[in-house]
């Protein structure tokens, strides 16, 4: 968690979920996690995580593997890139929203290859 009286600036990379309720400038990435920005958080970030939920304000582009979801709290200036966007009622956006992106891991993996059934005749005579 990044409490409401903390600023940070620059990149933040983690491999666990994320609560931001101060501010953050520069880069976030939780590539498998998940991101919060709380109602107090502001971000002027560029951001990568697996679902981003948005209740503060983002200035910056925001591209959520699985989930990017704006709250009626919520305020993004910037892009959005995910297969699922949510945007409710009373949430502000201004950008592009791009959900065409890959398939997901588990649609994109190709099924293993099988192997023939191979028969062997011993002639011994």
């Amino acid at each position: 968690m990044i409490g409401s009286k903390v600023k940070v600036n620059g990149d933040i990379i983690s491999s666990e979920d994320l609560l931001v309720e101060g501010e953050v400038t520069g880069t976030i990435t939780l590539s498998e996690n998940e991101l919060v920005i709380g109602t107090s958080g502001r971000v002027q970030a560029n951001i990568n995580a697996k679902t981003v939920r948005i209740e503060g304000e983002v200035k910056g582009d925001v591209d959520g593997s699985e989930r990017v979801v704006i709250c009626a709290s919520g305020n993004v200036q910037g892009n959005v890139s995910s297969p699922r966007v949510m945007l409710e009622d009373g949430g502000r956006f201004k950008g592009s929203i791009d959900m065409g992106g890959s398939k997901p891991a588990s649609a994109a993996k190709p099924a293993p290859a099988v192997a023939p059934e191979v028969h062997t005749i011993d002639k011994a005579g």
